[in-house]
């Protein structure tokens, strides 16, 4: 574990650090949306500071006489941290063999999280140089209304897009909260052949996306949106008193779009 989590000086037991990252990943993995439709690569570590870019920009060399001279164009890797608190007594609770230690505030910045890196690699983050899919993408976004028998007329519009414009498949799509919901409620009525209907459309997964607005139907081809971890997703100690321990979850990682048209957005 990297020194600048500084686990070690928390007042943690190792059985309690697997229980805090157990939690941790049971929480954070079914809503991390973007790393099941992107490519991901790395983690590559806490101190992979810039993704490069391929590519330079002029830079003014009137100091230094009669040459040129090229700045290499790099994309910075951003951080992303959330604070949460675990009290010292459930964690001696769980020590001692406690089924349900209260990890409500662990999960609650678990969730905080999902949305933040799913909000910037589907809407952008134009601070930290991300553009986000969604709005990167040329191709006109398809509203969905309110009819939820329209989804697969919707989706197959969206993929019809994306083969017109010589973008092959699988494809995948995020679906936000709502969305999601509004789809997986129709097996209530025997809806299940929807979500079926949906895959066969796509070739691909359709996936629970908290941060996403409507829906983003990817190629998944490879080598059109990527993402690069640097520190990947783990828990760091920051503090602690009598009564509690504070902790965070943290990450780092640039995300770069190749192709735009590789998507197309669905509007709520």
């Amino acid at each position: 574990m990297s020194d600048h989590l500084l686990r070690g000086h928390a007042p943690i037991t190792d059985e309690g650090w697997q229980r805090i990252d157990e939690e941790a990943r049971e929480r954070l993995t079914p809503g991390l949306a973007a790393r099941r439709l992107v490519d991901f690569s790395g983690p590559l570590g806490w101190d992979y500071s810039a993704t490069n870019l391929g590519r330079v920009e002029g830079v003014d060399t009137g100091p230094l006489g009669d040459v040129e001279g090229r700045r290499r164009r790099v994309l910075p890797l951003v951080e992303l941290r959330v604070p949460f608190r675990v009290s010292r007594e459930e964690l001696r609770a769980g020590d001692r063999g406690a089924e349900d230690v209260d990890f409500d505030d662990l999960d609650a910045a678990a969730q905080r999280l999902v949305v933040a890196e799913n909000t910037a690699v589907f809407h952008g983050w134009p601070d930290a140089g991300i553009a986000g899919i969604a709005a990167s993408s040329p191709h006109e976004a398809i509203a969905c209304g309110d009819e939820i028998a329209r989804y697969p007329s919707h989706v197959a519009g969206a993929v019809e897009v994306l083969l017109r414009n010589g973008i092959s498949g699988p494809y995948g799509i995020a679906l936000g909260r709502d969305e999601y919901r509004r789809v997986i409620e129709t097996a209530e009525h025997g809806g299940y052949p929807l979500l079926d209907h949906l895959r066969k459309i796509l070739g691909g997964p359709l996936v629970w996306a908290p941060g996403v607005v409507g829906g983003v139907v990817v190629s998944l081809r490879g080598g059109d949106f990527l993402f690069e971890s640097g520190q990947d997703l783990a828990v760091g100690y920051d503090a602690h008193d009598a009564d509690g321990v504070s902790l965070y979850l943290e990450e780092s990682f640039s995300f770069r779009i190749a192709s735009p048209e590789a998507a197309v957005a669905i509007t709520p």
